[in-house]
């Protein structure tokens, strides 16, 4: 095996002529850029992940976790935006690892976004059955089976507590079926997704104020004491509360932050990419960050940490507290606004399997097939749905956030050191963007994504290092044979 077609990359001439004859239509600019960013990001974290993250690991120490996450996911911002404006292309952290770090690296990163949004998919669809179920018991609905709305896991624990047999057979379909419905309104466009996206953000922005607001006058000091429960250590070796359990709940709900991610992957569908890509990073970022540290707050002060539902945590606050009306209204804005945060997620990986599938390392048919109306690559979304589908029907939601950030985690700790590679190889380079003291804020980005990985769970890791291994046999098997370089089809 020679070294050097591991380390072969991708020459720039190559992006700008991806650009030039990309058939994906450009139709956003910076504010639906920004909101594809927040659209992404509100509602992963607050409608799902307050849950899992206070209750289990961090108690009403999560608004630190999200401090911690959120600085991480900063120093990381920036080098994507440095990124995003010399190569404004789609393929987010894959497509700048290709030109920079080198192929095998490339693929590796690319290879991992496939488990970053798959997984978030699925456990965003997860928690909307959570939800949708949550609404029709509001609602009067009441007879639904355990087996019809849970995975078998779950349908196994709570017929536990309930004293009752374990079903035989059981399936999650609301999760299922929801991300068939986000497929179809993908395939139909990215105008009409884009469109759908900007009216469910308004709707989620506006109930995320709702929940400060109304949550406000119902906090009780009192739940926020110890602010950092006392350290436990279960069985399996875990590490639940204490300064471990902050930062394994700032590792979790970093899966909250891949938004800004995912600005980056529709650079190809942007009116201004070199202007839009890099605002619409930091602008997305900075406003959920804010809002991410004041909401955790309120909800783990309306409620004791250890009281918060696993799937629907905000409206498990205020039903706590006996606003059961306010209840219903958030319940009907989770159920709308998880629909936007999986449709950024799908359409994110489809414009990741264009670009490795443009570069030869998958298969043309089906990454590649773009639409002839709709303009989209239709039967990769299809595909991606079929998956995330089944995926969502039969996984817990606390093991495919942590499977999603893990991933996450990784890519954006690469792209900190990438950035620099390309800095000192090519310091000639155009940058409309350029970082300030990149050697430090690239070190600290790559610094606190790596301390988060290590704060998540050997269990976790063992599922990364199965994933990576099945991608590195794909790797040698097809991609390093098909490679666009390898047949020298770049020049």
């Amino acid at each position: 095996m020679n070294l050097d077609n591991l380390l072969r990359k991708k020459p720039l001439e190559a992006y700008r002529n991806d650009i030039k004859t990309s058939q994906l239509s450009r139709t956003l600019g910076k504010w639906e850029l920004t909101a594809i960013g927040v659209g992404a990001v509100i509602g992963g974290g607050i409608f799902v992940l307050t849950g899992v993250a206070a209750s289990q690991y961090a108690g009403p120490a999560l608004a630190l976790s999200f401090v911690l996450a959120g600085i991480g996911c900063l120093f990381a911002a920036f080098c994507y935006a440095e990124f995003a404006s010399i190569l404004p292309v789609s393929g987010s952290a894959y497509a700048y690892a290709y030109g920079t770090i080198g192929e095998f690296f490339a693929w590796f990163i690319g290879w991992n976004l496939i488990l970053e949004y798959m997984m978030g998919a699925t456990t965003v669809a997860v928690s909307w059955s959570k939800y949708f179920v949550k609404l029709l018991h509001l609602s009067g609905v009441h007879n639904l089976p355990a087996w019809l709305v849970n995975d078998p896991v779950t349908a196994k624990e709570v017929a536990l507590k309930s004293g009752i047999s374990a079903p035989a057979f059981s399936i999650n379909l609301p999760a299922a079926l929801i991300v068939w419905v986000v497929t179809y309104i993908l395939v139909r466009g990215i105008k009409e997704s884009a469109k759908t996206n900007n009216i469910i953000v308004s709707i989620k922005v506006a109930a995320v104020l709702f929940v400060v607001v109304a949550g406000i006058a119902y906090i009780h000091p009192a739940n926020w004491h110890p602010f950092i429960p006392d350290k436990i250590v279960d069985a399996s070796g875990t590490s639940h509360y204490g300064l471990p359990g902050v930062l394994t709940a700032a590792g979790i709900v970093f899966f909250a932050f891949i938004g800004f991610d995912a600005v980056s992957t529709q650079s190809q569908e942007a009116v201004n990419p070199v202007k839009d890509i890099p605002f619409a990073i930091i602008t997305s970022l900075i406003i959920c960050t804010t809002l991410y540290i004041i909401v955790s707050l309120v909800l783990t002060g309306m409620t004791k940490y250890t009281e918060l539902d696993l799937g629907a945590p905000v409206a498990s606050a205020f039903s706590a507290v006996g606003l059961n009306w306010a209840s219903w209204l958030i319940t009907v804005a989770a159920v709308i606004g998880l629909i936007s945060v999986m449709l950024v997620m799908l359409l994110s990986q489809t414009r990741i399997f264009l670009n490795m599938a443009k570069d030869g390392l998958l298969p043309p048919k089906p990454f590649a097939i773009i639409h002839a109306r709709f303009k989209t690559p239709w039967k990769s979304t299809i595909l991606l749905g079929a998956i995330a589908s089944l995926v969502a029907a039969v996984t817990p939601i606390e093991k495919a956030t942590k499977m999603t950030s893990i991933g996450t985690l990784f890519a954006f700790a690469m792209i900190c050191a990438a950035v620099v590679v390309l800095r000192k190889r090519q310091p000639d380079l155009h940058r409309p963007f350029k970082v300030k003291y990149l050697p430090l804020v690239a070190g600290l980005g790559f610094g606190f994504n790596m301390l988060l990985m290590f704060s998540l769970d050997i269990s976790t890791w063992l599922r990364l290092l199965v994933w990576s291994a099945m991608g590195i046999a794909i790797y040698f098997l097809y991609s390093i044979k098909n490679s666009k370089l390898n047949k020298n089809e770049y020049q």
